[in-house]
């Protein structure tokens, strides 16, 4: 039965990776897709947005059976409230990135974000989706030097955030109201999948240490 129990916690494990690499691959497309008006790839995105979902649900589901079942104590107990946690955090950014896609839909064939602001959200695309290749490798390798750099990333990501509400209180910004608009849900997509990055990444460190981490900046 332990045996049984031990491969049941390696799928689980093998299915967050899995689930991180797809949103990984998901936020690429997605950014691709805003940054060049590029709506077939922006509808890729879209649609496989339901596979994450699914393992994002068959996930949950084996971990509640096993907590039903096995009755899983300390170390084990961890592992299996993490997972489910983090599946929930992984499939949030899967719906981030799929929102990016559908901004880049909504819009074309224009551009989403005007010239003048464009490099900012370049910036806060690449941070993004260094991230989420972090992420994955954090949860396979559990090198906590990778949960460090998430960190920063963030961090960065909150800065270009704020800079770009700085820019639509301007008094010079002077574009319309739909697209200040774009830019203000675009801005907050990007940061807040930073954010279930910085999430997923704290968790990890918990099943390393066994120390929650409240003071990891999320905001």
């Amino acid at each position: 039965m332990r045996k049984v129990f031990q491969a049941e916690l390696h799928q689980i494990g093998e299915q967050l990776i899995e689930i991180a690499q797809l949103v990984s691959e998901a936020m690429d497309k997605a950014t691709t897709a805003f940054e060049s008006a590029d709506t077939e790839l922006a509808q890729d995105v879209i649609a496989a947005d339901a596979r994450i979902d699914f393992l994002q649900n068959d996930l949950d589901e084996r971990a509640i059976d096993i907590l039903a079942l096995q009755g899983p104590v300390a170390s084990d107990l961890r592992m299996i409230v993490g997972a489910l946690r983090m599946s929930a955090s992984l499939e949030r950014m899967g719906d981030l990135a799929r929102h990016v896609a559908q901004l880049a839909r909504l819009r074309y064939p224009e551009h989403v974000i005007p010239a003048a602001i464009r490099p900012t959200f370049v910036e806060m695309a690449e941070l993004d989706k260094l991230i989420a290749t972090k992420v994955k490798e954090l949860l396979e390798t559990r090198n906590l030097q990778l949960s460090n750099e998430i960190y920063a990333h963030n961090a960065r990501i909150n800065e270009l955030h704020a800079g770009v509400f700085k820019s639509i209180a301007a008094a010079d910004w002077d574009v319309s109201a739909p697209i200040t608009v774009d830019v203000t849900l675009a801005s907050r997509y990007f940061e807040r999948f930073a954010d279930h990055g910085v999430s997923v990444a704290r968790k990890v460190t918990y099943l390393v240490t066994g120390e929650w981490q409240p003071s990891a900046p999320l905001n």
